[in-house]
């Protein structure tokens, strides 16, 4: 039988490098948020033949509206499997349609196999961006909210608590890795936590209905043996759920990338991979040894008491 809670520590440790990584990152580079926060205009073109960053500064010189704005050469494959042409992405401040046209033709001049029906153009003003990240964050106010009434009311509030820290531990870890690499914030990504908190919740649910169930015929001072042997109990049917899930969303990561090269769709995949392996991680070495630290926080104030 592994000792999880005599290791407590060692994970405690891991947790708290990963997390001030995180928030390090976040308050050094800040999130890479996409137009759906930050509003704006992106502009996904297959160009038809190959073309250098500085043929593309040349033709957009005279959009002011330009200035500034990220520029990326992609490339992604067809159908069939097969690398197609050279596609390029921009990303700007919010451009007019009468603007976006004109800049359009431009295109269509200097490269006059562009391809207009392998197009992606997205405009989202400012106040739709705000309004976006404002329900983000109501989204998981209530996701929290409801989770700690509902785990209350079920088992008990420390269970709740450990639950929710745990839970918070694995969003701080994956918006820090999206920090740290500056990969793109979009809605997607919003779905793809929420998503994630569901999961994990679950996986840990699972494990402390195993601890209260085997807690029922014990001493209080073997709770550490208890949780210890509910989390090994509860091992192999993490690992293998974790397992099947991360196949899945492997294969469908292969799928976006090589043939459908949608970029949001990536993230949001990206982002349910990194969240299966920390929650995964978390409902293990984290959830369950911090009920156990605030139970041992009861039970010392309770003998402080009787002294």
């Amino acid at each position: 039988m592994i000792n999880f809670i005599g290791n407590r520590r060692k994970a405690y440790v891991l947790s708290s490098v990963l997390v001030i990584a995180g928030l390090l990152s976040l308050v050094i580079f800040g999130l890479n948020l996409g137009i759906d926060f930050t509003g704006g205009t992106v502009l996904h073109l297959n160009l038809g033949e190959d073309f250098s960053m500085e043929q593309v500064n040349e033709v957009i010189a005279p959009f002011e509206e330009l200035e500034g704005a990220a520029i990326q050469i992609v490339q992604g494959r067809n159908i069939d499997g097969d690398e197609a042409d050279e596609g390029l992405v921009i990303k700007a401040p919010y451009i007019e349609e009468e603007r976006r046209n004109e800049l359009m033709d431009a295109l269509k001049e200097r490269w006059p196999y562009l391809n207009p029906n392998d197009l992606r153009i997205e405009s989202v003003g400012a106040v739709v961006g705000g309004e976006l990240t404002r329900q983000a964050f109501l989204s998981l106010a209530v996701a929290i909210v409801l989770m700690i009434a509902y785990i209350t009311f079920r088992f008990e509030f420390k269970f709740a608590l450990a639950t929710i820290i745990s839970l918070l531990h694995n969003i701080v870890i994956v918006i820090g890795i999206f920090s740290i690499l500056q990969l793109e914030i979009n809605v997607p990504f919003v779905a793809a936590i929420l998503t994630v908190f569901g999961y994990s919740v679950n996986d840990t649910i699972v494990i402390i209905d195993r601890i209260r169930e085997n807690i029922r015929h014990r001493r209080k001072s073997d709770y550490a043996e208890v949780v210890n042997e509910s989390i090994n109990q509860n091992l192999m049917r993490s690992i293998n759920t974790s397992l099947t899930t991360l196949f899945v969303l492997i294969a469908l990561l292969f799928g976006f990338h090589y043939y459908i090269g949608s970029i949001d769709l990536i993230v949001f995949v990206f982002a349910l991979i990194l969240g299966v392996l920390i929650g995964t991680y978390s409902s293990i070495f984290v959830a369950s040894p911090l009920w156990l630290n605030l139970q041992d926080l009861k039970l010392g104030k309770g003998r402080r008491r009787a002294a």
